[in-house]
Formats: structure tokens, sequence, C-alpha cells
């Protein structure tokens, strides 16, 4: 009795950890046909707690110039929209006149910012670019505990690190938020990181026989390569996408891309209804009644010269009668000649 309870709950939710969406997909399928999406934002106030702050916000800001038409590229291969377009200005700008308050959440275990906007200005914004929905990236800096391995995994440090986060929303003209990244509708939840900021230098604890391991930033050098650091296909060959890029995006049109309910229905109508529709149209009924004249008009023109040719076996035989009467009469004839 208790497992026929509990199916109920089970199936709800399942069904519910398929719309990733804070509305129902196919209301968000029909309302966000034109979408604008605001260059990628630095969130320069949030906890960025490089040394080096200022090389960092400018180098993460010139590598999200760089590739960000990756998102773009991806959003438009959905086939989800009329039009999808990498919104114009200056994303620091836009963000300040946006922006309304910014909190540290920790949900599931899964700590994010979550960043809430000003309505009247969110509207204007969206009626002067002519959008159904705008979309806002944020990279900003978080501070979460996280245990990371050494290189050869036979050690490891956890700790408070430094991260750079992304963070994502999709919003109307009301100010409401229909999708949002990180998503927690899905069964298994999971929020990647960007980069880290910072690592456990496990060489200068060996090499000083010492059992502290001490956490270090890495060098503006060595983010920058990363940031740059191009992903390989299953050829293990470079393309052309940042790794790290890439991995932020996938992951967030893994809970965005879509199949609305009425595709399938019209995908999978012709498929069930395939045989019934070829018996009743007129177009099939024209293209298959050809095929059955055919035989029918060859059947008479195979059987019409048997009966013709019985008639010439029949005139034959008397033919040869004719010709034995006369050579009856034509040996006495021969005979008296001699």
């Amino acid at each position: 009795m208790k497992r026929l309870l509990l199916l109920p709950l089970v199936l709800l939710t399942f069904g519910c950890s398929q719309n990733y969406f804070n509305v129902p997909k196919d209301n968000f399928a029909e309302k966000v046909k034109v979408l604008g999406v605001v260059p990628i934002i630095v969130d320069v106030d949030s906890d960025i707690k490089h040394p080096q702050k200022d090389q960092l916000v400018a180098l993460v800001t010139e590598m999200n110039r760089t590739y960000e038409q990756q998102l773009i590229g991806k959003l438009k291969d959905t086939g989800n929209y009329f039009t999808v377009s990498l919104l114009s200005g200056d994303p620091a700008t836009t963000f300040k006149s946006l922006y309304f308050r910014r909190e540290k959440r920790d949900d599931a275990a899964v700590a994010y910012n979550k960043y809430f906007w000003k309505n009247d200005e969110l509207r204007e914004y969206i009626r002067k670019n002519n959008l159904d929905a705008v979309m806002l990236i944020i990279v900003s800096g978080l501070d979460k505990t996280d245990k990371i391995y050494s290189s050869n995994l036979l050690a490891s440090l956890s700790s408070e690190y430094n991260y750079l986060t992304m963070a994502a929303q999709i919003l109307d003209a009301n100010g409401t938020v229909l999708w949002e990244y990180p998503n927690f509708r899905g069964r298994l939840l999971t929020y990647y990181p960007m980069i880290g900021l910072q690592y456990p230098d496990f060489s200068e604890a060996e090499a000083n026989l010492s059992d502290k391991v001490a956490v270090k930033f890495k060098t503006i050098a060595g983010i920058k390569q990363r940031l740059n650091e191009k992903r390989k296909d299953y050829l293990i060959r470079e393309t052309k996408e940042s790794d790290v890029y890439a991995k932020q995006f996938d992951e967030m049109l893994s809970v965005l891309k879509y199949s609305s309910s009425t595709e399938k229905k019209v995908s999978a109508t012709p498929e069930k209804a395939r045989p019934a529709t070829e018996q009743a149209s007129p177009a099939a009924d024209q293209t298959k009644l050809p095929e059955a004249k055919l035989p029918v008009a060859s059947a008479p023109a195979v059987e019409a010269p048997r009966p013709s040719v019985a008639p010439v076996r029949e005139m034959k035989a008397p033919a040869a009668d004719v010709i034995t009467i006369p050579s009856d009469d034509i040996v006495p004839a021969t005979g008296k000649v001699y």
C-alpha cells in the first residue's frame, strides 16, 4: 500500500524535474521569440579577492568579449527563437542601470550569487530594444568551501577558496524571472565554478617537509592561459571554443534548450497517421492508379497473339493434303514418259 502511495509522488517529482523554467515550458516558448543577450557582465563589487583585482577584471572583460559569441551561436542553433541578438552598449553601464541587489545563496549545498533588478528600468530597456525577453549573464567572485587534491591525488586540502562563477537569468518586461542558472528544478543539482582563483601549494609543503599547505592565488598570466585554453574534439584536435566558456554555456543550454509539446505532436502525428493518409489522400490514389493500370493493359497484349497462332497451324494441314493428291497423279504420267 505504501508503494502505491509513493508512486504518484515519484512520478510527480520526475515530471517536474523535466521543466527547468520558472513558468510552464509552453508558455515560455510562446512568449519568448525575440531574445536579447546583454554582453557578459563582470560584477566588480562581488567577492573577487585576487590581489591584482583590477588586472583580473580587465582580463575577464576582454575574454568575455572574445568568447560570448559562442553562446549566441549555441542559442540560435536550438531553433527555439525567431531572433537571438547580442545587444550593443557597455555591459558595466547596463549593469549599473538595471542592478538592484545581490544575495549570496546556499541552496541544496550549492553556493551562488543571485541577482535582483529594477523593474521600471528593466521594462524600459526591453521596450527600447524591441525584445520579448532579455538574458543577463554575470561573472562574479564567490568564496566557498571545497576539497582540492594534488596532481598525483595523494594529498588533499579542504579549505575556503575564491572562485569566479557565472550566473544567468532570462526576464520579461514585468520583471518575471522566466529561467535562471544555476537551476534547481533538476534531480541532480550541479553548478560548476567558472575558474578557481586559488590553489593549495602541495609542492612547497613537500619541499619544506611541512604538514601545513599554503593556499595561493594564481597569477594573471596563468588565469589568462586557462581562459584561452581551447576545447578539444573527439579526435583530440583543438577547436576555436574556449574550454572554460564552452563548459559554462553548455551547462546553461542543458537546462534551457527545449522541444515544445506542439512540435512533438506535429512530429509524431505523420508517423502514426501515415498509412491512413496515404490511403485517403487523392494524391496517393493518383500515384497508385497508373501502377494498377499498367499490368491490366499488358495482359491482353500477351494473350492476343495466342488465338492468332492456332488458325495458322490448322491451315497448314489441308495444304499438305492438297500437295499429296497431285503427287499420286503425277507418278503414272512420269512412267509413260519413260
